[in-house]
């Protein structure tokens, strides 16, 4: 590892837990245009994929994510502009808080035992 990596996490009420994870997720949706193929990409099943999916679309007061069901000529996934609102939303608060909390984090570095 070169440094510190900075994972972020919001909880809200509603209840909705929005971190890396759904991030990376709704970025593989957009690329790959299937929440199965986003899933299995990252190692998930497509219920678990569908099932976080679900949890973002009923969180927020817009989908995220606008899916066909399969058949003959194949299902698909886009993001919503909601969609890509959030995730681009998220992407710069991450941002904002590696470079505003730079100091914070090598204060912290700097406190760390010497690697053996």
């Amino acid at each position: 590892m070169s440094g510190p990596r900075l994972k972020l996490r919001l909880e809200y009420d509603t209840p909705l837990i929005l971190g890396p994870g759904k991030a990376e997720l709704l970025e593989r949706i957009d690329r790959a245009g299937s929440i199965s193929a986003a899933g299995r990409e990252m190692g998930m099943s497509y219920k678990r994929a569908w099932s976080l999916v679900e949890d973002m679309n009923r969180a927020f007061a817009q989908p995220v994510v606008d899916s066909s069901r399969g058949g003959t000529g194949g299902g698909g996934a886009v993001l919503t502009d909601s969609g890509r609102a959030v995730l681009a939303h998220f992407r710069a608060l991450e941002r904002l808080v590696q470079t505003a909390g730079a100091a914070e984090i090598a204060a912290l570095a700097a406190l760390l035992k010497p690697a053996d």
